[in-house]
């Protein structure tokens, strides 16, 4: 068993079903078993998944003092996980409301409230690093200070910067420079992901990148190898709601790879786990044991996926 250090956001998720985008204008609506409110955020969704593929999770956030927190709390110890790395440093707990349509394009509003000006307390993180061999470290700002005090202790560092356009992008940079596993979105590139990938290669010199790309599967660029390359997508099962679906990718590959060692494998299983995972609704719900796994792969496609290099 793994032990991960995972820093990054917690929140109240509020999911809510729409008939399509663009929302046309209706003063009242009933979507009966359409409005679901669970515990969520990045940090969380990847502590959860972590946890259900069998890691030992540290998570550190941030939450409010107020009842959306004692909520926080009462969720984590149902699944199994630990808060004692949770502390109470602001008044209210952050929030987000995702609508999401029938074929599972969603818009995620996130209100963070002062979280971006809050910091983590140092002495609670160095306590949560012990025993970590591995941090994964959320692009939140509380996780910031965490970049330069993991390398110095040679823990691995993998982090997601999501959405993002520009090599020199001043919020990311810290994050892209420090990581040794770097995950991101291909929606918002400016290139081709294949150009993309060597030119993050070529200015921060990960070991590991992944680029997902949605319904097309995502892209591996291992710098050891020198080798880029495209893994496609697989279904098991009905779209419900995309959203999470990076944060399951992320959260399975970090779980595989560091196990193995072998970056390949770990996309193709990480592939799976996320596509199943998108068959719920809430972006920390559908994730799979290991075993559950190991039953859906023969059926999923995975078999299939070839190694292709560009």
């Amino acid at each position: 068993m793994s032990q991960v250090l995972v820093s990054g956001l917690i929140n109240i998720e509020t999911t809510l079903r729409v008939e399509g985008f663009p929302i046309g204008y209706s003063p009242v609506r009933y979507p009966f078993s359409g409005v679901n409110s669970t515990v969520s955020g990045v940090g969380y969704n990847v502590a959860k998944a972590l946890h259900t593929l069998g890691d030992s999770v540290h998570l550190l956030a941030i939450v409010g003092r107020d009842f959306a927190a004692n909520v926080v709390r009462q969720t984590m110890a149902a699944v199994g996980l630990t808060d004692q790395y949770v502390v109470a440093g602001v008044e209210q707990t952050a929030q987000s409301v995702i609508l999401y349509d029938p074929s599972g394009r969603r818009q995620i509003n996130v209100d963070l409230k002062n979280l971006q000006e809050t910091a983590y307390p140092q002495d609670r993180f160095r306590q949560a690093l012990e025993g970590c061999t591995l941090a994964a470290l959320c692009n939140i700002n509380f996780s910031r200070p965490f970049l330069h005090q993991a390398r110095q202790a040679g823990i691995p560092i993998a982090t997601d910067v999501h959405t993002i356009s520009d090599l020199d992008d001043a919020y990311n940079r810290d994050f892209m420079e420090a990581a040794d596993i770097l995950f991101m979105s291909d929606e918002s590139l400016p290139c081709p992901p294949e150009e993309w990938a060597q030119r993050v290669h070529a200015r921060y010199n990960n070991e590991i990148i992944v680029i997902g790309l949605g319904h097309a599967g995502a892209l591996l660029a291992v710098r050891s190898d020198r080798r880029v390359q495209h893994f496609p997508a697989v279904q098991t099962r009905p779209v419900v709601n995309t959203i999470g679906a990076g944060d399951a990718l992320f959260s399975a590959f970090i779980h595989f790879y560091h196990k193995a060692r072998d970056p390949y494998e770990a996309l193709r299983k990480a592939i799976v786990f996320a596509s199943w995972k998108i068959g719920a609704s809430g972006a920390a719900e559908g994730f799979l044991t290991p075993e559950a796994l190991d039953a859906l792969i023969p059926s999923s496609g995975y078999t299939h996926i070839m190694k292709t290099t560009t």
